[in-house]
């Protein structure tokens, strides 16, 4: 069991600043005066993946990890590549990266491609903490969590950041001031220098994040179309929706109709583009979009079907009881064969890209707020 007892004197300034001070503010005159914490943290009691170390500014939260965790605490990371996926470990492969980064809600990856310095705050914290995951020992330590980014993003990036830590090997303890993150984080314990408390915790359902999904104005796309991991184009004749909170638009998708040239009346409609905005990743919206649609389409007679190339898209769509896998990952071709006219040059005939092939299977949604969802 890791026991506390940190002790800091120091001498208290004479100067005749510091005297005009204690004159001003009634402060008793001392040559030295000392800090001290001594209690224990009963973590080998049981298994953890999660811990947290939180309280107010000059509690003690980071002298007390820094005493306890000196070989672990905080090392600095080097960041400088044109591309923030190559200031990565050398050692680790793309899959062992990307996984990392999508699992933890930098998902966005035309952002893996630009440097750290240009990344916003919220990518950066996800990103580092993805690094830090991948190649510190553990327990991974990281000092002022979240301190520096939106409350509404920390949060998020607390819930995307625990689900990947409890599928990992590792530990994983964050110091922070912020008591927000608590039911965001899940951690299995609490540690409070102030009191010098210590909280086993259980894990708890996450707060709930109340939505809408409605249809959309095409024009809308812009503000998403940056952040789709293939390209920002999106054909005019597809029917828009996106998944607003608290008035806010963050998740969007483009479905188009998708005639069957070899079966005709098959009904099939067609995700497109289905993108969430950055600060919004890790929690599942996308899936959430999809499937709502999906059960409103089959309501209306349509089948749905995505098309996603993104491997945490893929991989969620798989574990659904919800969606039928058509084609499993592989190459699609963009265009189909047997749609090709004389105006296609041999260079995009020939275009394909990564991808599966899903089809929505679960129940369907009631006709009437169907037909109001879809706006038909």
């Amino acid at each position: 069991m890791p026991s506390i007892n940190v002790v800091i004197e120091y001498e208290v300034s004479r100067s005749i600043r510091c005297r005009q001070i204690e004159a001003m503010f009634d402060v008793p005159p001392q040559d030295s005066k000392k800090l001290e914490w001594v209690g224990e943290l009963p973590i080998e009691k049981k298994d953890w993946k999660i811990g947290l170390i939180v309280g107010p500014s000059g509690s003690g939260k980071s002298t007390i990890a820094r005493n306890l965790f000196n070989k672990n605490y905080e090392p600095s990371l080097k960041w400088g590549k044109a591309a923030v996926i190559d200031d990565f470990d050398d050692k680790l492969s793309i899959e062992q990266i990307s996984k990392v980064c999508s699992a933890v809600g930098f998902n966005t990856i035309p952002a893996w491609f630009r440097s750290y310095s240009v990344l916003s705050t919220g990518e950066k914290f996800r990103v580092e903490v993805a690094r830090r995951m991948l190649e510190l020992e553990s327990p991974v330590i990281i000092d002022e969590f979240t301190s520096v980014i939106d409350r509404q993003v920390a949060k998020i990036g607390c819930h995307a950041v625990q689900k990947y830590i409890r599928r990992s090997e590792k530990q994983f303890i964050a110091i922070s001031c912020h008591y927000d993150i608590i039911d965001w984080l899940q951690p299995d314990w609490i540690f409070e220098p102030a009191s010098m408390e210590f909280k086993p915790r259980g894990l708890l359902r996450r707060p709930k994040i109340e939505g809408e999904i409605k249809r959309c104005e095409y024009g809308l796309w812009k503000i998403f179309a940056p952040y789709h991991y293939l390209t920002a184009e999106l054909n005019k004749s597809a029917r828009c929706y996106a998944l607003f909170v608290e008035s806010r638009p963050v998740a969007f998708a483009g479905v188009l109709h998708r005639p069957n040239w070899r079966k005709k009346g098959q009904n099939i409609k067609g995700i497109s583009r289905i993108v969430t905005l950055p600060d919004w990743q890790g929690i599942g919206l996308s899936p959430i979009l999809a499937t709502t649609l999906g059960a409103a389409y089959r309501a209306t007679g349509w089948r749905l079907r995505s098309y996603p190339a993104h491997p945490a898209l893929i991989r969620v769509a798989d574990k659904s009881k919800e969606w039928m896998m058509v084609k499993k990952p592989g190459y699609i071709q963009k265009i189909n064969k047997n749609n090709i006219n004389q105006k296609t040059s041999k260079s995009m005939r020939n275009v394909s890209r990564p991808g599966a092939v899903f089809e929505y299977c679960g129940p369907a949604m009631n006709k009437d707020d169907a037909i109001k969802l879809l706006d038909v």
